[in-house]
């Protein structure tokens, strides 16, 4: 048979995991970290790295891309054999490359205006809570 526990003040010898989660956790702040990202209720700063890198990636690739719809674009001028596949393959290359180095320039300008923003929100938050919290 089953022994339901006595009291919830801790006085049972065997308490249930569930029990013990409900009893030490702090569920405010639990609710605050899982409803939304870490990085907006932390404060560490971010290394320009991890912030840039994905524009960064993608400015690499479309360049690399780019620069290999060149070269197939002018070997279609040199080679005559499967000149029709070279006249076809390379524009291709050449305007995805394009595109991808274009999306990661503006990316750029875009992830720093976000960034200004958040120090700008951050620095009002700090002087809200400074003026209404006393």
């Amino acid at each position: 048979m089953e022994m339901p526990p006595k009291s919830p003040d801790g006085s049972e010898n065997e308490k249930s995991p569930q029990s013990k989660e409900l009893i030490t956790s702090n569920t405010g702040s639990t609710l605050c970290m899982s409803s939304r990202s870490e990085s907006v209720w932390t404060s560490a700063s971010r290394s320009k790295w991890d912030i840039y890198h994905k524009p960064v990636i993608v400015v690499s690739v479309g360049a690399a891309v780019f620069l290999f719809g060149m070269v197939i674009t002018s070997l279609s001028y040199f080679l005559q054999k499967n000149k029709q596949v070279y006249k076809m393959c390379g524009p291709a290359f050449l305007s995805l490359g394009l595109m991808l180095l274009v999306c990661g320039l503006v990316w750029i300008p875009i992830i720093r205006k976000k960034q200004k923003q958040r120090q700008k929100s951050q620095f009002l938050q700090s002087l809200k809570s400074f003026f209404f919290n006393r």
